[in-house]
Order: C-alpha cells, then structure tokens, then sequence
C-alpha cells in the first residue's frame, strides 16, 4: 500500500511556527496551535515531530536556508552590490511588525542563548550573515559603490547596527522598524559611500 501523501509538507509547518512564536512567544507555543495555524491535527504534529523541543530544533535548522534564499531574490532584483547590502540589513525588521512581535522574538532568543543545541544553530545562522554581509561590502569596493573600509571588519560592525537599532526601535516605537533600522545603517554607511552612491541612502 503506498503511503497517504502529506497534506501539508515541513516548510508550511515551520512557517506556521514562526508566525505562531510572534504571535505569543516560545513559551505558549504548542504543537496544537502550531497545527490549528496549518489546519492538522495536534497529533500529525506528534508523529512528524515527537515533541516541541524537536519542532523548535526544526524550526532553527530551517533559518539556515532563509537568507540563502532571500539573498538569491534580493541579487534578482537588484544590480548594486550597495542596494542588496542595504536590503539585506533592513531584514531584520521582518522580526518586528509591532513591538509585542519583537517581545516574542527576543523570548525565543533567550531560549537560542540557554539550550547549547539552539545557540549552534543561532550561531551558524549568525556567521552566514556576517560572511554575505562581508561579500555585499566587498562587491560594493569592486563597483566603486564604498571605499576605505575593511569588509571583514566592518561586517559585523554593521549588522550589530541593524540589530541592535531593532532593539531600540521596540523601545521609542518611532515609525516602522523597517525605517528605524534604514536611518541607523544608512548614517553608519554613509562615510564610506562614494559620492554616487550617497544620493540613494537616507539623510
């Protein structure tokens, strides 16, 4: 007899995980509310997964591919090794649509620091970001879109930017977080940008 096909494969589960942990945060995710967003029953979720700890374990391994592939729409949309690098960045805001999202993301990142297996994968996933962003600058010297910096260096300098402008912006609520986050990498970009390229950053 040949298997029942999946009704809903892993990835749509896993998406449903994060909105369901911005939604209300690691701790009052369940398998049945992970189910009830996709529209299986809690023990589908049980088979597949086993327990709750194993759905958040597949969830992080699944934020190893994410910027991979947001990285690959972000090259088919733009021509300036500048423009993705910026793009890339403003990313993070996609963590915060309202400050209660940002609240939910930052007690799963809690639980990233505690359980060793977590923080691999969070640290995998954080060495990824600061080699593209270190590529996209080194892309940006060849065009002549910045100068006078060191890509390694300077990588991980302005994702703490990025990510630390988010935290900020969960505090002042000023805007979206999108252009909270644009204004502080902007500034920090902006003496290192030739003069052709600073037309297109933000004052």
């Amino acid at each position: 007899m040949c298997p029942r096909p999946r009704t809903v494969d892993d990835a749509e589960i896993l998406a449903a995980t994060g909105r369901v942990i911005g939604s209300v945060g690691p701790a009052k995710l369940t398998l049945a509310r992970v189910a009830e967003e996709v529209g299986l029953a809690a023990a589908t979720l049980v088979q597949r997964f086993g327990s709750k700890r194993n759905l958040l374990i597949a969830f992080a391994e699944s934020g190893r591919d994410d910027p991979g592939r947001y990285l690959a729409q972000l090259r088919d949309q733009h021509d300036s090794p500048l423009a993705m690098l910026r793009e890339f960045l403003f990313c993070f805001a996609q963590m915060a649509s309202t400050p209660q999202e940002m609240a939910n993301h930052l007690a799963a990142f809690q639980m990233d620091l505690t359980d060793p297996d977590l923080r691999l994968l969070a640290l995998d996933v954080h060495d990824w970001n600061e080699t593209t962003v270190a590529d996209l600058l080194s892309e940006a010297l060849a065009a002549g879109e910045v100068e006078g910096c060191d890509p390694r260096e300077f990588a991980p300098i302005l994702i703490t930017v990025a990510q630390g402008s988010l935290l900020s912006w969960a505090i002042y609520r000023k805007g979206s977080a999108r252009d909270w986050i644009a204004r502080h990498v902007d500034i920090t970009l902006r003496p290192y940008a030739t003069k052709s390229s600073q037309s297109n950053m933000r004052a």
